[in-house]
């Protein structure tokens, strides 16, 4: 392992997150590394966005049937919508 892959994954590790350009910067990484640094970054990521379980999301679109398109609650639920279907 190199000490450019040791540095960026310990920024990881301690920050969640990493850019494209902070990667693609770093000189003497292997594509296993990039691979791996890119791997751990989606699934922090992911996991910081939560899974939405189908009774939320049945939940959310009984709030988009009933609030007006302009509230708080029909924008956070429509935001809930769309992230269950992306992930389905």
């Amino acid at each position: 392992m190199s000490e450019n892959f040791d540095k960026l994954k310990a920024k990881l590790a301690e920050t969640g997150s990493l850019t494209d350009d902070e990667i693609t910067a770093a000189a003497g990484l292997t594509d296993e590394e990039k691979i791996w640094l890119n791997a751990e970054r989606y699934d922090k990521q992911r996991g910081k966005q939560g899974v939405i379980t189908l009774e939320q999301y049945v939940a959310a679109n009984k709030v988009l049937d009933t609030a007006a398109e302009d509230s708080p609650e029909y924008k956070a639920a429509q935001t809930l919508v769309d992230t269950y279907e992306k992930q389905a």
